[in-house]
């Protein structure tokens, strides 16, 4: 059964920071360009920031650069999202998700994602 589990979500006051996982089991994600995508109550799930499977081609939204650093580790199966100086708008569910498509195809159409996993909720206040 392929699946993706995320970990690393909670409470946070702004300006701090959180490590979020992604552990994949089920298949390896040497093959795949993996994402993170977010979606806040009332609003459409987007993507934040992807890596590519074999050069670690980035793309990040604009409302994340230089903050946000995605990175990946194949050894482990393993993705992960460093977020610094959080914002309160930067509050939603996170969702780690794997594609077969190019780093900026799969952030912009949610629609190429081919496994999503089940979420984890960032909380960003004071």
């Amino acid at each position: 059964q392929l699946q993706l589990v995320e970990s690393g979500g909670g409470l946070v006051q702004p300006g701090g920071s959180l490590r979020l996982s992604c552990a994949a089991s089920g298949f390896t994600l040497d093959y795949y360009t993996i994402g993170w995508f977010r979606q806040a109550p009332g609003k459409e799930r987007e993507g934040v920031s992807c890596i590519s499977a074999m050069y670690g081609n980035t793309y990040y939204a604009d409302s994340v650069k230089g903050r946000f650093t995605i990175s990946r580790d194949n050894a482990k199966n393993t993705v992960y999202l460093q977020m610094n100086s959080l914002k309160p708008e930067d509050t939603a569910v996170y969702y780690c998700a794997a594609a077969q498509s190019t780093v900026q195809a799969m952030c912009v159409i949610p629609r190429l994602v081919g496994y999503w996993g089940q979420g984890t909720q960032v909380t960003v206040s004071s």
